[in-house]
């Protein structure tokens, strides 16, 4: 098996909307690995050279973040949804496992449904399918900060990126309850013990998914439920039952 260096190199790739930058690591069968929310590939990494070295790992900044690189007047799950498809047709991926954490759960749910016969198995961790589906606490904090944000730009401060990050955790993602049910694509879904998503709101994404799974990992919290060995047991067991 090639051996995976512990420094990886950005490598980019230009697609038509996109100069999207990515992380690529080790041998085996496809991984795409998506990081949330103002967060980068980089939160993989130990995936890519320690956990995950027996698969062929890519885990991707997404528009708006890291140093992807695209002209945007607005960020939306569905463009990224189609920017990941777009990636692997690029790159000759034809099948390929998916990991995506948070913003980047969001990201795999849609993926579920609009391209089905790329993905063999899903990984979902804290997904929300609708944006009231947030903590409350957590949502009137982010809409505070929204608000400072906006003001602060028509100052003219050069924030606007990170306004527009913000408006993705303001916003439904784009797929309804009718949807989820129709999605077959093998599924697991993880959440912290301590969550920024209500776990009711969790719940019911995974009641509706047919045949999906869920686990709670217990003793974390939304922010690093990545880095918990009970998290990467999940991930590995789920992804080897396939096929």
């Amino acid at each position: 098996m090639k051996s995976t260096p512990r420094h990886l190199p950005t490598r980019y790739l230009t697609l038509p909307t996109l100069r999207v930058a990515y992380y690529e690591a080790g041998s085996g069968t496809n991984l795409i690995l998506l990081h949330g929310n103002s967060e980068n590939k980089a939160i993989f990494k130990r995936y890519q050279v320690e956990y995950f070295t027996d698969y062929h790992t890519y885990a991707l900044d997404s528009r708006g973040h890291g140093q992807s690189r695209s002209v945007d007047r607005a960020y939306s799950i569905a463009q990224y949804c189609q920017d990941v498809i777009d990636f692997c047709q690029a790159r000759g991926i034809h099948k390929t496992h998916l990991v995506g954490y948070s913003d980047g759960g969001n990201i795999a749910l849609l993926l579920a449904k609009n391209a089905p016969q790329l993905f063999e198995r899903i990984v979902s961790i804290s997904p929300n399918y609708l944006a009231s589906g947030s903590e409350e606490r957590f949502l009137q904090a982010i809409t505070r900060r929204y608000e400072r944000m906006k003001r602060w730009h028509r100052w003219g401060w050069p924030n606007r990126k990170k306004i527009m990050r913000y408006e993705l955790m303001l916003n439904d993602i784009g797929i309804s309850s009718e949807e989820l049910k129709g999605i077959h694509t093998g599924m697991k879904i993880l959440y912290a013990e301590r969550e920024m998503i209500k776990e009711a709101h969790i719940l019911e994404i995974a009641a509706l998914i047919p045949h999906s799974e869920l686990q709670k990992i217990k003793g974390c919290h939304h922010l690093n439920i990545l880095e918990q060995p009970e998290t990467v047991a999940a991930i590995r067991a789920y992804l080897e039952t396939a096929g």
